[in-house]
């Protein structure tokens, strides 16, 4: 019975993160234009957004311990390979096609994005070769790029080779044809490296429980001083250093204002690292609460797309009730293209996001028990 608390504990956390997202993405459906979310002057607002900071990079690198527990299972190398290749490219067809419609319900090509599900896919194609190499290769190759990236920095290759850079490296937006926009949000530096490091971490969650937490809080408390300590010197590990500003929160909002496109390595420190932590401070989901966010995070991939449908459904029942104007809703991306007079104060998003959690929770809480009881095999695609 050692495994249960375990996959319970994964569960948790990404669930968690995945709630805490579903707030982001309230954010923008139901927010102000006007609204700048890296304010430091704005305390609540800026905690709004950076406390959902955490969601990508925790999943991703739960995505990776996820994978070598699949392969664990008495499946060869082999077999998990070809189950990661098929996922990845799954999932990136997803994104452009079903995700992007989710988004800006409009069947107009004229507009395609990458976001999170293009580069957990784009990471698991990398994974399914990755995953042939010794356990040391895969762990130095994951730091050595989460470490090393932010060298790369200030590089803005032009002409024919700029499209490669902003998919792997820098965010953009690229215009292949007169009409047509690709906006590369997450470029796969480093997340192929982040999914990586959580497939090299997969080992130590096959350990006995207490030697486990142990090993999770050890490496989280080292990441997150690590954190703290090089964010201080301001001398490497994301490309705006913090500021002194006109009071302690200021300035401690200014400290933890690290940039997340891309990634860098200090972001990844600050998320990854109390993650860890708290990975490693869970013990059982016995609470009333902690089962609902497990049910969640059972059910990810169900959970993002539909709770994206959710919100713009939502979105546009507001937008006609406050400005009667909702054709922005079906053009764009909704963040990018609302109404000046549209959006609603902050507690009314908090309290949306709590309506969206209650809606969505019934669904996943019944895809969760179809996926125990029946174990088809295009159920692990969903």
């Amino acid at each position: 019975m050692q495994s249960r608390p375990r996959l319970d504990g994964i569960d948790f956390l990404r669930g968690l993160v995945m709630a805490i997202m579903v707030l982001d993405h309230a954010r923008d459906f139901f927010g102000g234009s006007s609204m700048n979310p890296r304010d430091v002057h704005d305390a609540g607002l800026f905690v709004t957004r950076w406390v959902t900071h955490f969601c990508a990079p925790i999943f991703v690198f739960l995505a990776g311990v996820s994978a070598f527990l699949y392969g664990n299972r008495g499946r060869t190398k082999a077999e998990v390979s070809r189950f990661l290749l098929t996922r990845g490219l799954w999932l990136m067809i997803i994104e452009i096609t079903v995700v992007r419609l989710a988004w800006t319900f409009n069947l107009s090509y004229d507009f395609v994005f990458m976001q999170v599900i293009w580069a957990i896919g784009c990471a698991m194609v990398a994974l399914a070769a990755l995953i042939h190499l010794p356990r040391w290769a895969i762990a130095t190759f994951a730091l050595m790029m989460i470490f090393g990236h932010n060298l790369l920095d200030g590089i803005e290759p032009d002409g024919s080779w700029r499209w490669l850079w902003v998919m792997t490296h820098a965010t953009g937006t690229l215009r292949p044809t007169p009409g047509m926009e690709i906006m590369a949000i997450y470029p796969l530096i480093p997340w192929v490296a982040v999914m990586a490091a959580g497939y090299a971490l997969g080992p130590e969650f096959l350990q006995p429980q207490e030697q486990r937490r142990r090993t999770l809080l050890k490496v989280g408390f080292t990441v997150t001083v690590g954190f703290v300590v090089l964010r201080a010197t301001n001398l490497y590990g994301d490309p705006a250093p913090w500021t002194v500003q006109d009071g302690f929160v200021p300035t401690l909002l200014s400290f933890i204002n690290c940039e997340k496109y891309p990634p860098s390595l200090l972001y990844l420190a600050m998320t990854i690292g109390p993650g860890l932590l708290l990975l490693g401070l869970f013990k059982d989901a016995s609470s009333g609460l902690a089962r609902v966010i497990v049910a969640i995070g059972r059910v990810p991939f169900l959970f993002y797309v539909a709770h994206i449908v959710l919100l713009h459904v939502m979105a546009v029942g507001v937008a006609h009730l406050t400005i009667g104007d909702i054709g922005w809703l079906f053009r764009h991306m909704p963040a990018f293209n609302k109404p000046e007079d549209y959006g609603l104060t902050l507690p009314a998003v908090y309290a949306l996001w709590i309506v969206a959690l209650a809606l969505l929770y019934p669904m996943c809480r019944w895809f969760g028990a179809l996926k125990q009881r029946r174990k088809d095999w295009w159920l692990s695609y969903l």
